[in-house]
C-alpha cells in the first residue's frame, strides 16, 4: 500500500515538474485520388503539416492536444477538411479520397510568402506547377514546360535549349530565377544564355506574376520562378528511385535519367544524373537549321538530417552542356546554310561553303559553339526556435561561359568568363498571434566576375556587393487575408580599369594587365556604383463563400542596372551582338497594380486577373544603324545594340476557363486567353507607333484551347488513360519596335498538339508511366516574335520570299518514367 502511495505520488509530482510534457497525439492514414494512391499531398492542422509518401499514406504527430480542422491539399485536387477532437495520447486514422478538381485555388505555395500558403489566400498573382504537369510535357527544357502551363509566362528562344523566361512582357534580369530557394546567378543578362538547371530533376515549379522584390530584392521585379528539386518524401528506410528515358523526332533528341532516394525520418539523401544530347531542329522552310545540337549532362547530390526541432540539408550540383551557336548564313540562291572557315576580313559572309547534308544531320556539334559549365554548393537549414521558426541558407555558386567563335583557332575561346557567387539568406517567422503571422530576414549576394583568356570583352572585370533587409506580415481574419510589407536594398559595382591589345602571335585581342599597357587601349574605364531602392507591397484576398475569391495587390518594384546595361562594350560573339552600355543609368523602379477574381463551382471554374504596371527608367535594347539608316554590321554580321532608358508601362489580362461537365467523369475543357501590351512613355515617341511607342519583346495575344479526357480502367495492371488536344493561337504581333529594325512584324499562327499518357502498375504500388505527344501536328511554318533566330537573316530577300529562322516543325516525342 505505502509503495503505491509513493509510486502516485511520484506520478502526480512528475506531471506537475514544470519540465514534463504530455504525451504526443498522433494523426495517420492515406491519401488518394480517385482511387488511387497520392504522393506528396500536403496534410495540416494548424501550423504543423507533413506530406503523403509514395503510397498515400502519412503521418501526423502534434506536441498538444488538437481541436481543429485536419486540411489535405494537393495539386489538381479539391480539399479534404475534417474536424479533429484528439486529447494528449490519442490517436487517429483519417483518409481521404480527394476528387479532382481543374482550379488552382486549393494548391499549396512556398515562394515569396512566410509560411506555406493557399493560393486563395495569397494577394499576388502565382501558379505552382506540379511534377505530373511538369513530366507530362515533352519540351525541349524545363521553362518551355512551364510556359505550358503558366499564363502570362513566355521565353525568349535562341533555339530548343536555350529559353529565357518572360513573365508579362519583362525578362532577363526582371526575371529572378530560383533553385531550391537559392537565386541562380549565371550571366543571365546574355541573349543566348539559358537556365542552367536539370530539368529532370525538378519535382515542383512556382512562378509569380508581378514585383517580388519584396523578399527577393534587385532582379524580381518582373517576378520569379521557383524551382525545386526533388528529394524523398517516403520515410520508410527503404531505397526509393525512378528512372526517366524520352526521345524526340524533330531533332533526334535522347535523353536519360537516373534519380535513387533514402529517408528514414532521419537522415536523407538523394542522388541524380541525366544526359541529353541532340542534333539540328528541322522545319518545313528552312529544313535542319545548323548548329542548333546540344550535348547536357548533369549530377546533383543532396544529404540531411532531421531532428525534433528541424532540419538541415547539404547539396551539390554539376552542370555540363555544349550548345550549338547558330548564326543563320545562307547561301543566296539555294537558301542552304554556311559555315564560318575564315576570320576577319578574310570572311565574306554571303559567299561561306554550304554545310553538307551529313553534318546537319549528325549529332556532331561544330567547332564552334558554347560550352557552359554550372557548379553548386549550398545548404539549407529549417529550425524551430521557440515558438517562431529560422530559416538560414548559404551557398557558393561557379558559372563557366566558353563561347568559340574563331574557325581557324577552334580551341580558342571568344568569349571565357568565370563568375562566383556567394550566396547568403537568414530569415525568422514569428509565432502567429491573434491571426497575425510576420517575418523580417536578410538575404543578398557577393560576386566576382573575370574573363580569362578571351578575345572578345563584352563586359569589364567585376566585384559586386549586394545586401537587403525586409520585413513581410499576414493577417488572416475568417475569410479575408491582408499581406505586405518592406524592404531596403543596396548593391555595390566595383570594376578596375580594363585594357585590350593585340596580341601578336595571334593576331586576336587579348587582354592587357597593369603595368605592361604599351600599346592598349582602354576599353572599360574603372567604374564604381552603388544603387539602392525601397520596395514594398499590400494586398487583399476576400474568400467569398466556397465558390469566389477576390484579390488585389499593389507593389513598388526595384532593380540595380546589370553590368551589360550599365558598362558593356564589345562582341557577345553567342549572341552575335555588339552591346553598348551607359554608365549612367538610374535604377528601375515599377509600381503595379493587380486585380484578379477566381471562381470554382461542381462543373466549371474560372480565373480573370488585370495588372498595369509603371515603370521608370526602364531599360531596353535599340539597334544603331549608319548615317544612310542600314544596321551596323561588321564583316562576321554581327549587330551592334545601345541600351536606352525611358519609363514604359505595360499592362494586360489573363484569363482561363475550364468546364468539367459533372456527366462526364475525367472530361475538363481548358481554356485561357493572355493579353500583354507595352509602350514607351517617352514624349518623344508618343502617337509614333511602331516608330517608337512600342516595347521590344512584347508578346502577342494568345489563345489556347484543350480538351482532356481522362479514363479510369478498373485492372490490375493499366489503371489510367488520359488523352489530350489542344489548340494555340498565337494572334499577329503589330505593336512591336521598328524604329531602327529593331523589330518586324510576325504574322499569327496556330498549332494543334495532341498527346494520350498510359499508367501501368507492374507491382501493387510501383507504376510505369507512358507519355506519347505530337507538338504541332500540322508541321505549320511559323515564326514566334520572341524567337531570336527570327532576325538571323543577312540579305533583303530571298527566292521563296522568306527571311529569318522558323521554328520548329512537327515533333513526335515519346517519355517513359518508371518508379521503383
Amino acid at each position: 500500500m505505502v509503495s503505491r502511495l509513493c509510486y502516485s505520488l511520484l506520478l502526480i509530482l512528475g506531471t506537475l515538474h514544470p519540465g514534463a510534457q504530455p504525451p504526443p497525439v498522433s494523426i495517420e492514414g492515406r491519401i488518394t485520388g480517385n482511387g488511387h494512391p497520392l504522393a506528396g499531398a500536403t496534410i495540416g492542422v494548424g501550423t504543423r503539416s507533413t506530406l503523403s509518401d509514395s503510397n498515400g499514406f502519412y503521418r501526423l504527430r502534434l506536441d498538444t492536444p488538437v481541436k481543429g480542422t485536419l486540411r489535405v491539399s494537393h495539386v489538381g485536387y479539391q480539399d479534404g477538411l475534417r474536424k479533429v477532437i484528439l486529447a494528449a495520447g490519442e490517436k487517429s486514422v483519417v483518409d481521404f479520397d480527394l476528387a479532382p478538381s481543374q482550379a488552382m485555388l486549393n494548391e499549396i505555395v512556398v515562394t515569396g510568402v512566410s509560411r506555406a500558403t493557399l493560393v486563395r489566400e495569397n494577394p499576388v498573382a502565382i501558379v505552382a506547377v506540379s511534377s505530373r504537369k511538369i513530366d507530362g510535357a515533352i519540351e525541349s527544357n524545363v521553362i518551355d514546360a512551364l510556359v505550358k502551363n503558366v499564363p502570362g509566362l513566355n521565353s525568349v528562344k535562341t533555339g530548343p535549349n536555350i529559353s529565357k523566361p518572360f513573365i508579362r512582357g519583362l525578362g532577363y534580369n526582371r526575371v529572378l530565377t530560383l533553385y531550391d530557394g537559392v537565386r541562380q546567378e549565371g550571366q543571365q543578362w546574355g541573349d543566348e544564355h539559358g537556365i542552367e538547371v536539370d530539368a529532370y530533376n525538378i519535382d515542383k515549379a512556382e512562378v509569380i506574376k508581378g514585383p517580388a522584390s519584396l523578399q527577393f530584392g534587385s532582379d524580381a521585379v518582373a517576378g520569379v520562378v521557383s524551382l525545386f528539386p526533388w528529394l524523398p518524401r517516403e520515410k520508410d528506410g527503404r531505397l526509393h528511385g525512378r528512372l526517366l528515358g524520352e526521345y524526340q523526332s524533330n531533332n533526334g533528341l535522347i535523353g536519360n535519367a537516373l534519380r535513387l532516394g533514402f529517408n528514414d525520418g532521419r537522415w536523407r539523401w538523394a542522388a541524380s544524373g541525366s544526359y541529353r544530347l541532340a542534333k539540328n531542329y528541322t522545319n518545313a522552310v528552312d529544313g535542319r537549321v545548323y548548329n542548333t545540337g546540344f550535348r547536357e549532362a548533369n549530377v546533383s547530390i543532396s544529404t540531411g538530417y532531421a531532428s525534433a526541432k528541424g532540419t538541415t540539408t547539404l547539396n551539390a550540383t554539376a552542370y555540363n552542356n555544349l550548345q550549338g551557336i547558330p548564326d543563320g548564313s545562307r547561301d543566296s540562291l539555294t537558301r542552304r546554310f554556311t559555315r564560318q572557315v575564315a576570320e576577319g576580313d578574310a570572311d565574306d559572309i554571303k559567299n561561306r561553303p554550304i554545310v553538307s547534308g551529313h553534318d546537319l544531320n549528325s549529332y556532331v556539334l561544330s567547332p564552334l559553339h558554347q560550352h557552359i559549365q554550372h557548379y553548386r554548393l549550398y545548404t539549407n537549414s529549417h529550425y524551430r526556435l521557440g515558438n517562431g521558426e529560422l530559416d538560414a541558407t548559404a551557398g557558393f555558386q561557379q558559372n563557366i561561359r566558353r563561347e568559340y567563335d574563331h574557325p581557324t583557332e577552334p580551341g580558342q575561346a571568344g568569349l571565357f568568363v568565370r563568375l562566383n557567387t556567394v550566396n547568403y539568406g537568414v530569415r525568422y517567422t514569428y509565432p502567429v498571434a491573434e491571426g497575425l503571422d510576420v517575418t523580417a530576414g536578410v538575404n543578398g549576394m557577393i560576386q566576382n566576375n573575370k574573363s580569362r583568356q578571351a578575345t572578345d570583352f563584352p563586359i569589364p572585370d567585376y566585384r559586386l556587393l549586394d545586401a537587403g533587409s525586409f520585413v513581410y506580415g499576414k493577417w488572416k481574419q475568417r475569410q479575408l487575408t491582408f499581406s505586405g510589407g518592406l524592404r531596403f536594398d543596396t548593391r555595390h559595382i566595383r570594376s578596375n580599369n580594363f585594357y585590350v591589345a593585340a596580341d601578336p602571335a595571334t593576331d586576336f585581342s587579348r587582354q592587357a594587365h597593369a603595368p605592361d599597357t604599351t600599346g592598349a587601349s582602354l576599353q572599360f574605364p574603372a567604374l564604381d556604383k552603388v544603387f539602392s531602392g525601397l520596395s514594398l507591397s499590400a494586398g487583399m484576398a476576400w474568400q467569398i463563400g466556397r465558390c469566389i475569391n477576390l484579390k488585389a495587390n499593389i507593389a513598388r518594384g526595384y532593380r540595380s542596372p546589370n553590368i551589360t546595361e550599365i558598362a558593356s562594350n564589345g562582341l557577345d560573339p553567342g549572341a552575335h551582338i555588339v552591346y553598348l552600355g551607359n554608365r549612367n543609368f538610374g535604377p528601375e523602379f515599377s509600381l503595379e497594380e493587380d486585380l484578379g477574381v477566381d471562381g470554382e463551382f461542381r462543373q466549371w471554374s474560372f480565373s480573370v486577373s488585370v495588372f498595369n504596371n509603371h515603370i521608370g527608367h526602364y531599360i531596353y535594347l535599340s539597334q544603331q544603324v549608319d548615317m544612310a539608316g542600314r544596321p551596323r554590321v561588321d564583316a562576321q554580321g554581327n549587330k551592334t545594340f545601345q541600351y536606352q532608358q525611358a519609363a514604359a508601362r505595360l499592362y494586360g489580362l489573363e484569363a482561363a476557363f475550364s468546364f468539367h461537365p459533372a456527366g462526364w467523369p475525367g472530361v475538363a475543357f481548358d481554356n485561357s486567353l493572355v493579353l500583354t501590351y507595352g509602350v514607351n512613355s517617352k514624349e518623344d515617341y508618343k502617337g509614333k507607333g511602331v516608330q517608337g511607342e512600342y516595347l521590344p519583346l512584347i508578346p502577342p495575344a494568345r489563345w489556347t484551347s484543350g480538351v482532356v479526357r481522362e479514363t479510369t480502367i478498373r485492372s490490375k495492371l493499366v489503371r489510367s488513360v488520359t488523352g489530350k488536344a489542344e489548340l494555340e493561337y498565337d494572334a499577329s504581333q503589330n505593336r512591336y519596335l521598328a524604329l531602327y529594325g529593331t523589330e518586324t512584324p510576325t504574322a499569327s499562327y496556330a498549332l494543334m498538339n495532341l498527346s494520350i499518357g498510359v499508367t501501368i502498375f507492374y507491382t501493387h504500388t510501383q507504376s510505369l508511366q507512358l507519355q506519347f505527344q505530337a507538338n504541332n501536328l500540322l508541321n505549320t511554318a511559323y515564326q514566334s516574335s520572341l524567337s531570336r533566330l527570327k532576325y538571323f537573316e543577312y540579305y533583303s530577300a530571298s527566292p521563296n520570299g522568306r527571311l529569318g529562322i522558323y521554328n520548329m516543325g512537327r515533333n513526335i516525342g515519346v517519355k517513359m518514367i518508371a518508379g521503383f
